[in-house]
């Protein structure tokens, strides 16, 4: 069976007609996603098509006063945005192009294992040092006095930005600051009396609601494209951190990353960053930064320079139908603890490994997504009270929140050759030497898995080489014996319940017959 895998584009900046790949990034951890691909809205090295003469409404205070849809419609909205929304040109080292081919204006996150680096990646000591390159994207204008956000993929290392109005007024930008784990950043005009687009309320939004995205695509500067959401919340794609995008069918491009997604009453709701494409262009598939994401880290970068978030201190994951039987759970929801940092928030209110979180502040925890963005709002000095789950009892939890930081061996492994849910797994006892290839943290222990035979009950459960199993039905597993020991009394046709770290993560695996 062919595996088709997801595509997801951001564009940083924008060429005429031509993509190819140029670079791989792996995304944040938050338990185990899926592969995506993401590339960013924006152009390299080409020189801009001419920017066409388009008629521009004459506008120096707030934007966004309700259009009358009765009379001027969709084009009301429009002409009250388009003149807050911006062309931005940056100035950067840029990626040395291939084959004679054009250096690729966006960055693809496809995070297949053994690919080979791309053009674009940092230079190894003692090669000269990349070519500067050019590229754009968008941007809006959100107060009078010259503050413009856009995504961080855009601005990200540039030496020299320009931000030009669409009334063809140019001005120097200067980066106020960034934020990678949302893909936002603030630029700053000197520049008084702007055009700006007033603040909206994303959480307002449903889906099937009219929504406008605004930009430069292809540098075809303010250009309108009518759309609706097509969903909310989307998440787990691994295009940024920190995800809760509006998922849009209003036409993006190249070029119109960083630019407006504005509601009818011209209000701005999201910002422009990527989208769904297996062919380099426009899919019907767009997410935008919702604003009660983007407003919060827009305002903690002009006040700080930077993004302060609570910090809890807990790897989490999903619950699944299995792991929710497995822990006396009457719903799927909530978030797993896979581990719990010591000297943490979490680790001072007694959480430990295997709770599951249900209640946040008073509120439902769905599911890790919505933890973590709970956590990360929250006042930084603040006292919490949570509600988990333990051996099928609930517990209330209370904390305080704080600041967020940031050879091949040979060996006989042991073999379950019995059957049984780990039936074809081969392990052997882990070393310093193991654990420090595998990238593990100091205190992990347990039995790295050297074989799971393709096709078994384990393979199927998604274990893997590599992998360190420190439980097994939630009983110690720190040694090759131990492993045999707890396996030898599995009934057949049973199920296991096992813990494993995997690189710097954690998480919990049922694996059933």
């Amino acid at each position: 069976m062919v595996n088709k895998q997801r595509v997801f584009r951001r564009w940083p900046f924008q060429w005429p007609s031509l993509w190819t790949s140029m670079k791989t990034r792996k995304a944040g951890l938050a338990g185990i996603g899926f592969l995506a691909g993401v590339l960013l809205l924006g152009s390299w090295n080409m020189p801009f098509p001419t920017q066409a003469a388009i008629s521009q409404p004459t506008a120096s205070s707030a934007i966004g006063s309700s259009p009358n849809m009765d009379k001027g419609g969709f084009a009301d909205i429009a002409q009250a945005v388009t003149p807050a929304v911006v062309n931005i040109t940056v100035r950067k080292e840029g990626p040395v192009p291939m084959s004679g081919m054009p250096s690729d204006p966006m960055r693809e996150f496809f995070g297949i294992p053994g690919m080979p680096e791309m053009p674009g990646m940092p230079n190894r000591p003692g090669t000269p040092p990349m070519p500067e390159a050019h590229g754009a994207g968008s941007g809006v204008i959100v107060s009078s006095d010259g503050y413009v956000l856009t995504n961080d993929h855009v601005v990200d290392g540039a030496k020299e930005i320009t931000v030009t109005l669409p009334d063809n007024r140019e001005f120097s930008g200067k980066v106020v600051g960034l934020d990678p784990q949302t893909d936002l950043a603030v630029v700053k005009i000197d520049a008084a009396n702007l055009p700006f687009v007033p603040w909206g309320n994303s959480a307002d939004l449903r889906v099937g609601e009219y929504v406008l995205a605004v930009g430069n695509p292809f540098g075809l500067n303010s250009t309108v494209t009518l759309g609706i959401v097509s969903a909310l919340g989307r998440g787990g794609m691994g295009i940024t951190q920190y995800e809760d995008f509006i998922q849009t069918d209003a036409a993006i491009n190249p070029g119109n990353s960083g630019g407006a997604l504005v509601n009818t009453r011209g209000e701005l709701i999201g910002i422009n960053t990527a989208i769904f494409s297996q062919s380099g262009g426009y899919q019907g598939v767009g997410f935008a930064v919702p604003t009660n994401l983007a407003k919060p880290v827009y305002e903690s970068l002009i006040s700080t320079g930077k993004v302060v978030r609570g910090f809890l201190g807990v790897g989490i994951q999903a619950v699944t139908t299995d792991l929710a039987q497995s822990f006396q759970l009457d719903q799927i929801k909530g978030a797993l603890v896979t581990n719990v940092v010591p000297g943490s928030p979490a680790d001072e209110a007694g959480m430990k490994r295997g709770d599951v979180i249900v209640e946040y502040q008073g509120k439902p925890v769905l599911d890790p997504r919505n933890l973590q963005h709970q956590v990360i709002r929250t006042t930084v000095g603040s006292e919490v009270k949570m509600v988990v789950i333990r051996d099928g009892r609930k517990h209330t939890l209370k904390t305080r929140i704080r600041q967020q930081d940031n050879p091949t061996r040979v060996a006989q492994a042991s073999s379950v050759e019995q059957e049984g849910p780990l039936a074809g797994v081969a392990v052997q006892n882990l070393d310093n030497g193991i654990a420090q290839q595998l990238g593990l943290e100091k205190d992990v222990n347990g039995v790295v898995v050297m074989e799971v035979t393709p096709g078994s009950y384990a393979a199927r459960a998604g274990l893997i080489q590599g992998d360190v199993i420190s439980e097994i039905n939630r009983k110690p597993v720190r040694s090759e014996e131990d492993f045999v020991k707890v396996v030898s009394h599995l009934k057949e046709h049973s199920s296991a319940l096992i813990f494993i770290h995997r690189g710097k993560g954690a998480l919990y695996l049922t694996i059933k017959i």
